[in-house]
C-alpha cells in the first residue's frame, strides 16, 4: 500500500471551545493515483492534507507512506522526509520575489537527490519564455505554473495540492488542472488535491468527500474525464 491513513483524529481548542476537525479518517491511496478531497469549508479537508504533509500532526491515528509511519519520525527525520518525498502546491504561490522563474524552480531542485531537468520542466509547464522574469512580472496563472514547477522539480512521490485553482479564473484554472494531469501522467507523481469545486472530481482516480470531519463518500472513477473536458 502506497499511502495508508488510519483513524486520524484532530481537534483544536480546549474545554467548551474544543472543536473536532477530523473524527476518525481512514483511507488508502494507490501509487500514481489522483485523489481529490472534496468538501465545503470546514469539512476538514485542508487539515487532513496538512497532516499527510507533516505540516500539522494528528492527535491520534497513523499515516504510513511507502511503509514508513510518519508518527514515529522525529522532527529531523520528518523534515528530511518532507524535503525528499513531498511537493506542495498552495492557493497562494509563495514565490521568492527577488528570484526569477528559473531560480524559484531551482530552489526546489536543490532539495532533491534526483531532481527533474529544469529546462525540460519549464517547457512542459509553458513558462520557458518567462524564465528570466521576476514573480511581479507574471500573471497569476504564470505564478501558479512556477509554484508547480518548484514543487515537482524535486520529483516527489506525492504532490499535495491545496485549492491550486482557488485564486484563478476559469480558463487559467483548467490550464493548471491540465498541467497537474500531465505531471501525474508524465512523472508518475501521486496527487492528493483539496478542492471545493465538485467538477474536478471527474478527473480523479479516487474521490473522497468529507463533511463535518468524516468521510461521507469514497469512490473510484471507472471512467475519468480529461481535465481539458471539465465544465463548471
Amino acid at each position: 500500500m502506497f499511502l495508508s491513513i488510519e483513524n486520524i483524529k484532530k481537534a483544536y481548542g480546549e474545554g467548551d471551545s474544543r472543536v473536532e476537525v477530523l473524527k476518525g479518517i481512514s483511507l488508502t491511496v494507490e501509487q500514481g493515483e489522483i485523489c481529490v478531497l472534496l468538501g465545503p469549508s470546514g469539512s476538514g479537508k485542508s487539515t487532513l492534507l496538512n497532516i499527510i504533509g507533516g505540516i500539522d500532526s494528528a492527535d491520534s491515528g497513523s499515516i504510513v507512506i511507502r511503509g514508513e509511519r510518519m508518527d514515529e519520525m522525529n522532527e529531523k527525520r520528518l523534515t528530511d522526509y518532507r524535503r525528499r518525498h513531498l511537493g506542495y502546491i498552495f492557493q497562494m504561490y509563495n514565490l521568492i520575489p527577488n528570484l526569477t522563474v528559473r531560480e524559484n524552480i531551482e530552489v526546489g531542485a536543490y532539495l532533491s537527490d534526483s531532481p527533474l531537468n529544469v529546462e525540460e520542466l519549464m517547457h512542459t509547464l509553458g513558462i520557458y519564455d518567462h524564465r528570466d522574469k521576476l514573480p511581479n512580472q507574471l500573471s497569476g496563472g504564470q505564478q501558479q505554473r512556477t509554484s508547480i514547477g518548484r514543487a515537482i522539480v524535486k520529483n516527489p512521490d506525492i504532490l499535495l495540492c491545496d485549492e491550486p485553482t482557488g485564486a484563478l479564473d476559469y480558463n487559467t484554472s483548467k490550464d493548471i488542472l491540465k498541467l497537474i494531469e500531465t505531471v501525474n501522467q508524465k512523472y508518475g507523481s501521486t496527487v492528493v488535491m483539496v478542492t471545493h469545486n465538485a467538477a474536478i472530481r471527474d478527473m480523479a482516480d479516487r474521490v473522497v468527500r468529507l463533511r463535518d470531519g468524516m468521510i461521507r463518500e469514497n469512490t473510484v472513477n471507472q471512467v475519468k474525464t480529461a481535465a481539458e473536458d471539465l465544465e463548471w
